[in-house]
């Protein structure tokens, strides 16, 4: 299986692959439009400000290629963000891939931001190796509102997509790399769909 890893310029790139080589793979880091559109499995990886990613994968000339992938597109954390319309944070223009909007969190007593830390999941979809009650692990300050694509969610002060499905396109905002077995078993499940 050829995995390649989209090179946004930032994010969690080293520590995505990581993940992926315990399943036996050799990811593939590219910012090439024809590597990433020959890809078995493109992971569009997260950490960093949703305008500098974009403005990388506007410089590669990567937005075209990345709208029009047919095969299975996981984004983690702000590479999920990057699939929404626009995000509040910088104002940035994004894919568009899924109608809505990323906005900032807000800080109540007990939940600063960013949200940093372990949530519950519930779960409303099957397959896609997570269970309703599993902990993954958070780190962001922006979230996307709820959306129909919403097949898993936390609760962070308001509502927050922790997985969005919609065709070939799937989401985490958590870090499955960093959310130990019940990571392992949604990126299991990626690997299969």
């Amino acid at each position: 299986m050829k995995l390649v890893i989209v090179d946004v310029g930032c994010g969690n790139i080293g520590s995505v692959g990581i993940a992926f080589e315990r399943f036996g793979l050799s990811p593939v880091v590219s910012g090439d439009a024809e590597t990433i559109a020959s890809a078995d499995k493109v992971i569009l990886p997260g950490v960093g400000a949703a305008g500098y990613a974009m403005e990388q994968i506007r410089v590669r000339g990567l937005v075209d290629t990345i709208r029009t992938l047919t095969q299975p597109v996981l984004g983690i954390c702000l590479g999920m963000q990057l699939l929404f319309e626009r995000s509040e944070e910088e104002g940035t223009e994004c894919l568009g891939i899924v109608r809505g909007e990323v906005r900032r969190l807000e800080a109540t007593p007990g939940r600063p931001v960013p949200h940093m830390g372990w949530s519950s999941l519930s779960v409303e979809e099957e397959g896609l190796g997570l269970n309703s009650g599993d902990y993954v692990y958070f780190a962001h300050s922006f979230a996307c509102d709820p959306v129909p694509e919403t097949v898993a969610s936390a609760d962070y002060g308001r509502p927050i997509p922790a997985v969005i499905r919609k065709d070939n396109w799937f989401g985490a905002q958590f870090h499955p790399e960093r959310s130990g077995e019940a990571g392992a078993r949604f990126l299991k499940a990626f690997l299969e769909s």
